[in-house]
């Protein structure tokens, strides 16, 4: 089922002195994998958690469908998006697979658990690997099994749009691959992915879709191939890079200098 339509409707906030999103809009398709790149500063997580509904806009809105993200109530919300924070803290013991379990919260009907949560919740550990941590406190796993731990909590709510803020920063390159490919198989079903990503070609491999943000500004945004240039990258980053193909047809991008000034 095609989620409906996530957009950022003119999205401004400011915090003290600092301009961080300055009239941002994009329309964000379902269905595709979204990219929100830009150097340190950018704005990439802030008008990530404006488009979960986790930070008030000073002006504009997210939209959901036709309707204004926050006039949604919370469980509505909880339905609709399943957010992914940077960081991979849980700060009370908790089995993983009861972690997991809270997924589904917003799906709850009555006391206990359905048998469809029960397969939710065993479908989102299989598909990132966690099923053996399942009984394990996940304050005993490293980083990155706490990573895939919190991805499976949020495939489990079954969500029309997956927000993720970094998501492959604290995995081994063999589960980097493993996550781009649920992401892959989460957006061919029709769930609108929307991730904030640091790396280029990662970006490059995995996303449809790109906005690339400077400073709280959006500076391009349109398919991956397209914005991605040596020129944009220059504009957005201050940097050179080497671009080209793999045997097996993988575009990268590498980085190569850094320019003394932005490129205007």
């Amino acid at each position: 089922m095609i989620a409906p339509r996530l957009t950022a409707e003119a999205i401004s906030l400011q915090i003290g002195d600092a301009l961080i999103l300055d009239a941002i809009s994009h329309a964000f398709s379902p269905g595709k994998i979204t990219a929100l790149l830009g150097p340190n500063g950018a704005g990439k997580s802030s008008l990530l958690a404006c488009l979960a509904g986790l930070r008030n806009a000073d002006t504009g809105q997210a939209m959901l469908g036709d309707a204004p993200l926050l006039a949604l109530d919370r469980r509505a919300r909880a339905r609709a998006i399943g957010f992914l924070p940077q960081v991979a803290d849980v700060h009370w013991d908790i089995d993983v697979e009861t972690l997991v379990g809270l997924g589904r919260f917003a799906h709850a009907q009555g006391w206990g658990m359905s048998a469809g949560d029960r397969h939710a919740i065993a479908d989102a550990m299989l598909r990132t690997d966690v099923t053996r941590f399942a009984g394990r406190v996940v304050n005993t796993l490293s980083g990155g099994e706490r990573a895939r731990v919190l991805l499976a909590r949020v495939l489990a709510g079954q969500p029309q749009w997956l927000l993720a803020d970094e998501p492959l920063a604290s995995l081994d390159p063999a589960h980097q691959l493993d996550v781009l490919a649920l992401l892959r198989e989460t957006a061919d079903a029709g769930t609108g992915v929307i991730l904030v990503v640091h790396d280029l070609g990662q970006a490059l491999r995995i996303a449809d879709e790109v906005v690339l943000l400077r400073a709280g500004h959006r500076v391009a945004a349109g398919a991956c191939a397209e914005v991605l240039t040596v020129a944009t990258i220059a504009r957005a980053y201050g940097v050179t890079v080497e671009m080209g193909t793999t045997p097996d047809g993988t575009r990268f991008i590498v980085p190569a200098t850094r320019l003394a000034a932005l490129v205007a």
